[in-house]
């Protein structure tokens, strides 16, 4: 069995990355160790890698269809993750989950309608529905025992008849949390009765901790089947999200046909040539590189929680059950956000995202990614206590 290196530290300069190079666009400066954008610092896996060289052997990239392979690699993946037996027609790619959630608010809904978001949360989900003049209603989350859940009480007293859409992100980002099956249950309850579609964005889905269950949605319910579209991709698990290789997963038939028909009215659902290359390389030889990576950023934030704990005992982490990105509950150290914000960036020369830019509930908060080299977060939260020390 290969064993895969996670502890090598890749200069990303010159890649054309945003996480390395767009720092001075981003926080102002450019000194800074990046640990925001959510993509991984670990070398795309070789069977990937080797997948895309082979094909660029051809020399010749001329236009292309979605193999039988593609569909067949992701029907057996999600059958392996989640033992959900989906069919081929359900299946459509998507150039992006954030350009999937725009396309899917085109299709199902008109300039003032509303849309459900549930912050703290990706805040695509805010940003989106607002340029394209949706109104956004906001059902904030429950902080409950170091962890969240879902207001129902209160999502049941601010959906009306222009109430339209939901957006759920699962598992959540950036709190980490794999729902429950009773709590996506109530929600596809809640939404159904109210004619609401929700689109729930799992692309983190494939990296959920040993000891977890993720849900699909759809397969919750017969209700939630029939009230929902999912998204998923490959792109953060196997760090290949410049390569944009989402897809939609939609049972409902009149769901799917209405939302299938508009992505090919415009040729949105046709996909690139190296995302149906990647994905199928990616699922039909991923599991054990997987395995490895993910027990690597389960180490990734146990160093960070004890280091913390033991030195910066005023910032807590949010035991996340998914995921390489790491919800710090930075309260304690009795900061504004703008204070807050220029401890991490202008005195510790840290880029993270500030929890803010999340909505409602993200004041305190900073969200930081420990999909990296163990090197580069000892560094880090050295600086970040050094710079505390000269408070």
């Amino acid at each position: 069995m290969k064993q895969y290196n996670f502890d090598e530290v890749i200069e990303r300069k010159g890649s054309f990355s945003v996480k390395a190079e767009m720092l001075k666009e981003t926080f102002g400066r450019e000194d800074l160790l990046p640990l925001w954008v959510a993509d991984m610092d670990f070398r795309t896996p070789d069977f990937i890698v080797d997948a895309l060289k082979k094909r660029c052997e051809h020399e010749i990239f001329g236009y292309t269809f979605a193999p039988d392979t593609y569909y067949e690699s992701i029907i057996q993946w999600v059958h392996y993750k989640y033992h959900w037996y989906i069919q081929q027609e359900w299946i459509n790619y998507i150039p992006g989950i954030v350009k999937g959630i725009g396309f899917a608010l085109q299709c199902f809904t008109q300039p003032g309608d509303k849309v459900i978001i549930q912050p703290p949360v990706y805040h695509p989900f805010r940003i989106v529905p607002e340029s394209m003049q949706r109104q956004v209603v906001y059902n904030p989350l429950k902080e409950v025992n170091g962890t969240y859940e879902m207001d129902f009480e209160h999502l049941e007293s601010i959906i009306d008849k222009d109430c339209k859409v939901l957006i759920v992100c699962s598992p959540h980002n950036p709190g980490g949390i794999v729902w429950p099956k009773e709590t996506l249950i109530q929600l596809a309850e809640i939404c159904a009765r109210h004619h609401i579609l929700v689109i729930s964005d799992e692309i983190h889905a494939e990296m959920v901790y040993p000891g977890n269950k993720h849900h699909p949605f759809p397969t919750v319910s017969e209700t939630a089947a029939s009230c929902s579209i999912t998204f998923m991709a490959p792109s953060k698990t196997f760090n290949i999200a410049g390569i944009v290789s989402s897809y939609a997963i939609i049972p409902d038939e009149q769901l799917r046909q209405k939302f299938y028909s508009f992505l090919e009215a415009g040729e949105f659902g046709a996909g690139t040539l190296f995302a149906y290359t990647a994905t199928t390389a990616a699922y039909t030889y991923g599991a054990e590189w997987l395995q490895q990576m993910r027990q690597y950023v389960m180490e990734n934030v146990r160093f960070v929680t004890e280091f913390l704990e033991y030195h910066i005992p005023q910032i807590k982490t949010y035991a996340p059950q998914a995921s390489f990105l790491l919800w710090l509950d930075c309260r304690g150290l009795k900061l504004s956000q703008e204070e807050l914000v220029n401890l991490f960036v202008n005195k510790a020369h840290l880029a993270l995202n500030d929890g803010s830019m999340f909505g409602p509930g993200g004041e305190g908060h900073m969200r930081l990614n420990v999909g990296c080299p163990r090197a580069l977060l000892e560094e880090a939260l050295n600086a970040l206590k050094k710079a505390l020390d000269k408070k």
